[in-house]
């Protein structure tokens, strides 16, 4: 598996692997919305683009999962599938999804955000990893 979740007191914490930054960041946005619906539910109908930078990779990561949050909010989203671009501090993505269907992806846990909290990216053995905790 290209993600995982763990318990952390009364949120959850979430962990992306990839052979690159780029893939780790793919799969931890898995693993938040695995936590928020039946991510295997969900079809790639629509297509959007973020673009964003931060000063580090670590905080990279807390305003991309934040980023597709926010576009899960205002457009009533729900992502399957991400194609992340990491150069540097700056994150070129493209996540497809759709509208959310409550009765097919079954909503689960509401995430509020990410935080700094257990906040790591870097890479350990021969993978990248990409992991916060999620407030719920």
């Amino acid at each position: 598996m290209n993600y995982e979740t763990f318990d952390h007191e009364a949120d959850i914490g979430i962990r992306g692997f990839g052979g690159n930054i780029g893939e780790a960041f793919e799969n931890a946005a898995r693993a938040m919305y695995s936590v928020m619906v039946r991510i295997e539910a969900i079809k790639p109908l629509e297509q959007k683009e973020i673009n964003l930078s931060a000063p580090d990779e670590e905080l990279l990561l807390v305003e991309w999962l934040n980023a597709l949050l926010s576009l899960s909010d205002i457009e009533r989203m729900v992502f399957s599938r991400f194609e992340v671009r990491i150069e540097g501090t700056s994150l070129t993505a493209r996540a497809w999804g759709e509208r959310l269907d409550r009765i097919r992806h079954e909503p689960n846990v509401e995430v509020k955000g990410a935080t700094y909290h257990m906040l790591k990216v870097g890479k350990s053995g021969d993978r990248y990893v990409a992991q916060c905790v999620v407030d719920v």
